[in-house]
């Protein structure tokens, strides 16, 4: 994964996962298989609650995020 990220950017990185995910959405609609749709997007959300729940947000400082905080001040 390193590897893949010295010859590619991060947006471009990002942008390629989301024509991914955007082609299989609308191939879901497409050929109307909703009920695959929503079992996809019920585990979805629960995989992003769980990395949200187990996150481990008290040892991130303002100095580590980076971006707009070291404009602040």
């Amino acid at each position: 994964m390193a590897r893949l990220q010295e010859k590619y950017s991060r947006r471009s990185i990002a942008l390629f996962w989301l024509a991914i995910v955007s082609i299989v959405i609308f191939s879901l609609i497409y050929f109307e298989q909703i009920a695959v749709l929503y079992i996809v997007a019920t585990l979805s959300l629960v995989v992003l609650l769980l990395i949200v729940g187990f996150a481990d947000l008290e040892k991130v400082s303002r100095d580590k995020v980076g971006g707009f905080a070291s404009k602040v001040e």
